[in-house]
Parts: structure tokens; sequence; C-alpha cells
């Protein structure tokens, strides 16, 4: 799903941090005693807070300097072309010439 919404989540942090924080909000509504629908509340609440700043922030900066880069930029790789050198040259195409 990550990968259809083009969402780059390389150290699976969504999948650690999101769902299982929200596992670990509904559990305390129904293991620890307390209210499910309070915590449930307080999940949809702060959900919709994130997302409404996060588009806020996301859009000043796409319209200001920009979240992309560049089709040929992607293609050689940020480590090629800021610092000149391949980060993992051994899987890279330094390692296919000889």
């Amino acid at each position: 799903m990550l990968d259809k919404l083009r969402i780059d989540d390389v150290v699976g942090a969504i999948p650690v941090h999101l769902f299982c924080g929200i596992w670990g909000t509904l559990a305390v509504g129904i293991f620890g005693g307390g209210n499910f629908i309070t915590q449930l509340i307080g999940i949809v609440a702060i959900g919709a807070f994130v997302v409404v700043a996060s588009t806020v922030v996301w859009l000043i900066l796409k319209f200001t300097v920009g979240i992309r880069v560049g089709d040929k930029e992607e293609e050689l790789g940020m480590d090629k072309i800021e610092l000149g050198l391949e980060a993992y040259p051994e899987f890279g195409r330094g390692s296919q010439t000889v």
C-alpha cells in the first residue's frame, strides 16, 4: 500500500509507529480499564490534526523549495549528485564497471 501511495518509508516507521501506536492506544481502552470510545475519539482527533497540519506544511514546502528531485537526479542517486560518489558502490553501477 505504501508503494502504491508513493510513500518512501525505508525504515518501516509507519507500520511501527502509526499502526502499533493505534493498537497501543486502543489496547488501553480494551484491557486497561479505560474507555474504548474515548481512546477511539482521541485517535481520530489526533489523526485529523496531523493530516491537516502535515498537508499545510508539505504544500508550503512543495510550492516554495520543492520536495522532489528531477528524474535524472533520481536515476543517478542523490549520493552521486550531492557527494560525487555512490553510498554503496558494491551494489551500484560502480561494481559493474571493470
